[in-house]
């Protein structure tokens, strides 16, 4: 799918489904990005190696912040990203197998505690 097509559709998601922001979609598309180049491989991840990914790709990104921007963008839980991803396989932008669920990303982590309580609080320059 073309960046134009492609851009088309998350409009038409978007406007299906307000919840989430168009930045969340683009967020989790690139997260899918990082999860594939991580496990070096191309093709299918599961819901649970999906969400490491966003992890992972979110405290790289935005560090102690991610919480607040995932909340600007309709994110408050893992379950959203779920809702996402199935959002993307209605829409034929991301495919599923027989196995996958919605329920895969029920309740993984809370983002409080994975981008909050554990976050390095480092600020540079200081000792």
């Amino acid at each position: 799918m073309g960046d134009q097509k492609l851009g088309l559709e998350l409009e038409r998601l978007v406007r299906d489904d307000p919840r989430y922001k168009i930045e969340a979609y683009i967020f989790l598309m690139n997260a899918l990005e990082f999860t594939l180049a991580g496990l070096g491989r191309e093709g299918h991840v599961t819901g649970r190696e999906l969400l490491e990914g966003v992890r992972r790709l979110a405290k790289e990104r935005f560090g102690p912040t991610a919480r607040m921007v995932f909340e600007h963008w309709g994110v408050k839980k893992t379950d959203d990203f779920g809702e996402i991803v199935f959002n993307l396989i209605g829409a034929g932008i991301l495919g599923k197998t027989e196995q996958d669920s919605i329920d895969d990303f029920r309740g993984v982590y809370d983002f409080g505690q994975v981008f909050e309580k554990s976050c390095d609080w480092k600020i540079r320059g200081l000792k």
